[in-house]
């Protein structure tokens, strides 16, 4: 199933079949370093990889789209007009948006989260922003109003894709993940004619 498609992605469910994507992006330490609550730790091994992919596919399923942990996949244009495919003509995943509930110490909360990871190879290209911003355009117009983006004090690339969303940085919060973290918040714009 397909959630969406720009004009460079398309976000769909992360599958079975992904399994070697999954773990060539969350093997890296300079992709694991940034996420969740510690100890942050890489996938060790393809085995690791599996059921870390396994329980994502089990806690994504839980939620309604646009909420999930969603694959990015690249995709070109065809010049003919058949559609588009990933450049190698694959399927395969180059990182994870994702727009889920946060809960905190005292459980769940009315608070959301948009979030994103890229392979190295593949960021500064703007592609976290795209596909967070697609995500956010899909909100229901009954869903939130406001969305936090949570990243690490020193994790300079992701607090700049937070800018270009138009998130403002309301500073350090200790209340997610038994972490310091920076917090972001971006605001639903008006409908038109508002």
């Amino acid at each position: 199933m397909e959630l969406l498609r720009t004009e460079r992605m398309l976000l769909r469910p992360w599958a079975e079949k992904d399994v070697a994507a999954f773990f060539d992006i969350y093997s890296r330490d300079e992709v694991a370093r940034w996420l969740g609550a510690h100890p942050r730790r890489p996938v060790t091994d393809i085995g690791d990889a599996r059921k870390r992919l396994l329980g994502w596919r089990k806690f994504h399923d839980g939620f309604e789209a646009p909420y999930g942990l969603w694959a990015i996949v690249p995709v070109e244009l065809d010049p003919l007009g058949g559609g588009s495919t990933a450049p190698d003509g694959s399927d395969v995943p180059i990182g994870t948006v994702l727009l889920l509930p946060l809960t905190d110490g005292d459980g769940p909360t009315d608070q959301v989260e948009v979030g994103w990871h890229l392979h190295p190879d593949v960021q500064g290209r703007g592609l976290a922003t795209e596909a967070a911003a697609a995500l956010l355009a899909m909100l229901p117009a009954d869903g939130p109003d406001r969305v936090l983006a949570l990243t690490d004090p020193d994790n300079a690339k992701s607090q700049a894709v937070a800018a270009r969303l138009g998130m403002v940085n309301q500073g350090p919060t200790d209340r997610w993940f038994g972490e310091t973290m920076l917090q972001f918040c971006w605001t639903r714009p008006p409908a038109a004619g508002q």
